[in-house]
């Protein structure tokens, strides 16, 4: 069952990666739960640079949306470290999260909660992905 468990986001990633048409995005749209001040943020993250949510560090590596004929489902490759003054980085979370099923795969933090929403892409750019 465990397995099984682990296979999932391989088989969700290959199905998302594998459609024509599907939309890479500039910038992953994220949502963030404080769980101490039960404050939920909506902010952005452009690929490849880093942003600050709290005490976390989280850096976008890719971020696709599947075209608007096929069913809805946007996906984020994030890197989140748990940086704090007083001790080492810790590493959080490696891998795609889904915004269809964040459950899937989410991140494991005690006061922080973090998921997918969306993709954008650049605003120079003719065709926006908007939110479904």
């Amino acid at each position: 069952m465990r397995h099984g468990v682990k296979a999932l986001p391989v088989v969700l990633l290959a199905a998302l990666a594998g459609s024509p048409g599907t939309a890479v995005a500039a910038a992953a749209v994220l949502q963030g739960l404080d769980k101490i001040t039960a404050r939920i943020s909506t902010f952005e993250a452009p690929l490849n640079e880093a942003v600050r949510f709290g005490s976390l560090q989280i850096v976008a590596r890719a971020c696709d949306k599947k075209p608007p004929e096929e069913t809805p489902e946007s996906a984020a490759f994030l890197e989140i470290v748990d940086i704090r003054p007083d001790s080492p980085e810790v590493a959080l979370f490696t891998g795609w999260m889904f915004a269809s099923s964040p459950a899937i795969s989410a991140l494991e933090h005690p006061v922080y909660d973090v998921w997918v929403v969306d993709c954008r892409k650049d605003s120079s750019s003719e065709e926006e992905i908007k939110p479904e």
